[in-house]
């Protein structure tokens, strides 16, 4: 059967979870679902459309379904056996109460949620032997009130560093909402700042990223991203690869920094301010063993779909995780004035020789069964 793909975008916010927000991208990374729609149409791939009227590259809901009941509905009527869930899931997310004879691009919603939490994820990946930024969860409200510059000496007792550090949302999105702090008295202005941020959710106000932040140590030293791929048989250099467990492709740099961190890619395109490692230091045992700790780490996480890891380099030179994103950002080149949207997963795709498109086809003819997708964690 000849593959028939719909691309989902997020609809909705996600629920709060454990009083954590993860805020919504502007659009509901409509953007990267229309690019990854229209090049999969352009790589000759059936794709399931919203409108039977010519699509305009320009016009992105013209390309992909919203992730509710009812998106999701459409693209089963139009005879979709491929779901690629460009989205944010969840435990609670529509496309657990589906049954249908389909594949999925995507992460299992449970593994998403447990594993969207960064502090509970670095400590079970620190707890499996992999070197792993040290972090703490700090309250960003007290009660009803602001935190104050006491209540941050009192917590700052509880830190195995020392300042400056990293502060960042729980369950954030790319570097949104991270910066680096240098004292007290930053610390405590940053999160009143953060608690006086909210949004509305079904628990009624709430601090934009939730009632609690990560404070994470700082690490001085190089940047750098991988992106791991799932188990699966892909096309590469003329024939057919099998891979039994996760694989990572080549490392990628982050340099241009803003006071420590990385500016939000909606701010800053990623091919600005990124770029894949020659060769000559790809094979640098410390970059091979950092692509073999990702690897790993993906495979704790049970990776069904592309994950992205950042990591960076202490003071001596060691590189450690900080970052494990299970809904990396997948726009890029080939939809129409769309040149310079490569996300980081396309730069390093193309270090392996893969194009955008390509990529592309290759995850749809990795997608995972529904019953695996819809799988509950034990």
């Amino acid at each position: 059967m000849r593959d028939r793909v719909a691309v989902l975008y997020q609809h909705a916010p996600a629920p709060p979870i454990d009083g954590i927000v993860k805020p919504m991208k502007p659009g509901g990374y409509r953007d990267s679902s229309a690019d990854i729609a229209y090049c999969l149409r352009e790589s000759g791939l059936e794709v399931c459309l919203p409108s039977r009227s010519l699509p305009d590259p320009q016009q992105e809901l013209d390309w992909c379904f919203p992730d509710n009941v009812e998106g999701i509905q459409q693209t089963l009527q139009e005879q979709a056996n491929v779901l690629w869930a460009n989205t944010v899931l969840h435990d609670s997310h529509p496309l657990l109460t589906i049954q249908a004879d389909i594949r999925v691009v995507g992460q299992n919603p449970f593994r998403v949620q447990r594993f969207e939490d960064k502090l509970a994820t670095n400590r079970l990946l620190r707890q499996s032997g992999l070197p792993v930024a040290r972090s703490i969860a700090i309250p960003c409200r007290k009660r009803d009130d602001l935190i104050n510059k006491g209540d941050v000496t009192t917590e700052l007792q509880q830190l195995p560093f020392a300042f400056p550090l990293v502060m960042k949302p729980i369950r954030g999105r790319g570097s949104q909402g991270v910066s680096v702090v240098n004292d007290p008295e930053e610390l405590a202005d940053q999160l009143q700042e953060f608690a006086a941020d909210t949004v509305l959710t079904e628990r009624g106000l709430l601090p934009k990223y939730g009632e609690f932040l990560l404070l994470e140590e700082y690490l001085p030293g190089q940047e750098v991203t991988v992106t791991v791929l799932p188990p699966g048989h892909y096309w590469q250099q003329g024939q057919t690869r099998s891979f039994s467990q996760p694989w990572a492709l080549p490392v990628v740099e982050r340099t241009q920094h803003e006071h420590g961190v990385m500016p939000y890619s909606g701010l800053v395109p990623v091919t600005q301010n990124s770029h894949v490692l020659p060769e000559s230091e790809q094979q640098h045992p410390a970059m091979q063993q950092l692509r073999q700790h990702c690897e790993r780490a993906a495979e704790i996480v049970g990776a069904s779909a592309p994950l992205r890891i950042d990591a960076r380099a202490d003071g001596a030179g060691q590189f450690h995780l900080f970052d494990l994103n299970m809904k990396p950002n997948m726009t890029g080149a080939g939809r129409p004035g769309r040149d310079g949207e490569d996300s980081l997963v396309a730069l390093a795709a193309r270090a392996v020789g893969w194009s955008y498109a390509d990529l592309l086809v290759q995850l749809v003819r990795n997608a995972i069964p529904l019953m695996d997708f819809q799988q509950r964690l034990a």
